[in-house]
């Protein structure tokens, strides 16, 4: 059971630490106040707490797969969010404007308080569930202290990592970590689809399990950072080479739009 805790914990905790460090470094180098912290740890664990006690109404919603439908739409949202993120960070690069600067806040705090809430509300019903039984509650406790620890241990080396390297590889390498943790959601948010029966069941492309078991401590800090997936559907496999393709394709296009703009 405390190993168990710890995995889950971990999972859950490690991908809404990632997206929230490298957001953090990425808008210390824009030069961003970092009240956006407050707002986003606020909505963030308040939408938490109220999606997490009302999981069992939503789980009837579409036929019984509301969770897995709605957890699917937040990442599918957040995705989104980052991508105009990296648009909004570019141009605010190129021309720092007021304008700008409150965007890029605005989407920070809806993308962290998303990654927050959906992450969060997973915990809580994990811990509700387990504890029914009294003899599970201090081995279940340690587990989550254990796995939270860790994922937030792991934000805190990213964001240092992202701090202490020269500001235009911080923000080259930030902004690849973005690429690749919000590629992996779409890659979850696609299994959860594929289980919801909203996108066709298909046969894995190839099984690494043996290789590499997402169980591992390994294998969910790359389950939070890649998208690593030891099953992968080609449906999966595409929505994962799609999501890393497009912000790339975006980051090319807009790169040689303003810097022929700043030749003209």
């Amino acid at each position: 059971m405390l190993l168990n805790s710890v995995i889950i914990v971990l999972r859950e905790v490690l991908e809404a630490a990632l997206i929230f460090s490298i957001l953090l470094a990425l808008s210390k180098q824009s030069q961003i106040h970092r009240t956006w912290i407050i707002w986003s740890l606020l909505i963030g664990m308040f939408g938490a707490v109220v999606y997490g006690i009302n999981i069992p109404l939503v789980s009837e919603w579409f036929d019984g797969v509301g969770q897995e439908v709605v957890n699917a739409l937040m990442q599918y949202t957040v995705y989104i969010m980052l991508l105009f993120y990296i648009i909004i960070l570019l141009l605010y690069a190129s021309k720092p404007a007021a304008g700008a600067r409150k965007l890029l806040v605005i989407m920070m705090v809806l993308i962290t308080s998303i990654a927050m809430i959906r992450e969060g509300a997973e915990i809580l019903l994990y811990f509700f569930s387990v504890t029914r039984s009294v003899n599970h509650y201090a081995a279940v406790m340690m587990g989550m202290i254990i796995g939270a620890s860790i994922g937030i241990s792991i934000g805190f080396l990213f964001y240092y990592l992202l701090m202490n390297i020269r500001e235009k590889w911080s923000m080259i390498f930030g902004l690849g970590l973005l690429i690749l943790v919000s590629s992996g959601m779409i890659s979850q948010a696609t299994l959860l689809m594929i289980q919801a029966d909203w996108l066709p069941a298909q046969m894995p492309l190839w099984n690494t399990s043996d290789f590499l078991s997402e169980k591992s401590v390994l294998g969910q800090l790359l389950y939070a950072l890649v998208g690593y997936e030891a099953t992968p559907t080609a449906l999966q496999a595409s929505m994962y080479l799609g999501g890393l393709i497009l912000p790339v394709f975006i980051i090319v296009l807009l790169k040689l739009k303003l810097k022929l703009k700043f030749k003209g």
